[in-house]
């Protein structure tokens, strides 16, 4: 092999052994010396535990962080016992973050027990947040009945209607009983909203019409999840249903040549298959087909007061999964200026950097109590990638001023001097004198 890439054989040990870096000569030599597709040989299917597990090792209660090398031999080699750390490690998470929501009230029997938000995000982020069987399906959707993207909600009526027997319905707020969409399997209905709009209604219908016809993949993946407990398993339902709709208002092949040529204007994209900014963004986070990948994003959704109400990942980029996410990020910036997109460079307490855009979304709802219900949405990338992206062309890439100190949350950041602390972190003993008085009342 060796001679065959023209290197010596102590090369490529060293390559074998994660002790040197793929060069761009070194992945083209082999590429045409044994004629596969490169692209096979950056994809790193470990790439999300490596990241998990380095983040985990950031935390404070760690004393001495491994170097990379030393991870990658762990995750390499020693795989089993990664999981079972990380296991570990997010038990001890959830105990700490229930005990600070509990208080001092007694602790329930359930305290080590995964929140059924966190066991659906780490099966979609182990999935890379790409089910190929729902895609497949919703190709062959709309490939059956194809359509402009403005009658998608026709053709899925007549659908429903044509194939199943299943009418739709307009209710009135009052007649819906708080419900945004009934599907009554009894009656061959399904009951919408009048709060929702054409995007939110289309949505509604695909993603009723995937538990009709893609009944078998959704339990085939639930079954396969993981998950045991009753609210884990709908919840899970749920989401992968509302995968294949976002999959069928939004063609793989189409969402990705539209967001590459427009690089990735969500306005754009939204306009151009008749979706809401929310349902852009999170499409996004799914372009991870095998050789037709678009560039991978977080996304999250926080309401007013910081609680997160839904997170997608394909990123290294840790998302909290409670409120007291970092006020130094703008996502909560976003509330002062509606509809505004709002682009910026953040930079975690390990040196990872990401470019972010935030923007409130309105929800579909009415209500006499609260009109305001906006919730604010986040959508990023790793900053290899930011060239890719419109919304970063008028920043000057080579500054190194441009990036914002975030943490993900204050009970964990390990950043001292900071403005915004709210909190004293758990593992750390920031110094304190009463001769002195620093940024905050944590530290001095």
């Amino acid at each position: 092999m060796a001679k065959a890439l023209g290197v010596s054989p102590a090369y490529v040990n060293l390559l074998e052994n994660n002790q040197r870096s793929l060069s761009v000569q070194m992945l083209m030599a082999l590429s045409d010396k044994y004629s596969i597709d490169w692209r096979e040989l950056v994809q790193d299917p470990s790439s999300n535990v490596l990241a998990e597990l380095r983040s985990t090792l950031q935390d404070p209660v760690f004393t001495g962080t491994p170097d990379l090398q030393e991870l990658r031999a762990a995750v390499d080699h020693a795989p089993g016992l990664v999981d079972n750390f990380l296991q570990i490690y997010r038990m001890h998470r959830t105990t700490l973050d229930k005990m600070l929501r509990q208080g001092q009230e007694r602790m329930p029997d359930d305290l080590l027990a995964s929140t059924p938000e966190t066991i659906i995000h780490d099966f979609f982020r182990n999935h890379q947040n790409h089910f190929p069987a729902l895609e497949r399906a919703a190709e062959t959707l709309r490939a059956e009945q194809p359509c402009a993207p403005d009658d998608v909600y026709a053709m899925l009526k007549i659908r429903l209607q044509e194939r199943h027997g299943v009418a739709v319905q307009i209710n009135s707020v009052e007649d819906m009983s708080e419900a945004l969409r009934i599907f009554d399997r009894d009656a061959g209905t399904v009951f919408l909203s009048q709060a929702l709009d054409y995007q939110n209604r289309t949505f509604q219908l695909a993603h009723v019409l995937c538990l009709l016809e893609a009944d078998k993949i959704l339990n085939t993946l639930v079954s396969d999840s993981g998950i045991t407990s009753p609210s884990g398993l709908a919840r899970c339902q749920v989401e992968l249903a509302n995968y294949f709709a976002g999959a069928v208002v939004m063609p793989y092949a189409d969402v990705l040549a539209a967001a590459q040529a427009t690089k990735y204007d969500v306005d754009r994209i939204a306009a151009a298959f008749s979706v809401s900014f929310e349902q852009v963004c999170h499409r996004l986070t799914t372009l991870q087909r095998k050789n037709a990948t678009g560039v991978p994003f977080f996304f999250l959704r926080i309401d007013k007061a910081g609680n997160v109400t839904k997170r997608f990942n394909s990123t290294t980029f840790t998302l909290a999964e409670f409120g007291g996410a970092c006020p130094v990020w703008n996502i909560h910036t976003a509330f002062r200026t509606p509809g505004v997109i709002l682009p910026q460079f953040v930079e975690l307490p390990e040196g990872e950097r990401f470019f972010t855009i935030s923007r409130t979304t309105d929800r579909p709802v009415f209500s006499r109590e609260s009109q305001d219900r906006r919730l604010a949405v986040a959508l990023g990338c790793e900053f290899r990638f930011v060239e890719e992206i419109g919304y970063a062309r008028s920043f000057n890439l080579d500054s190194e001023d441009m990036f914002s100190q975030i943490g993900i949350n204050c009970h964990l950041c390990p950043r001292q001097a900071c403005s915004q602390r709210a909190h004293q972190p758990l593992f750390v003993d920031l110094p304190i004198s009463p001769d002195r008085r620093g940024n905050t009342r944590y530290e001095s």
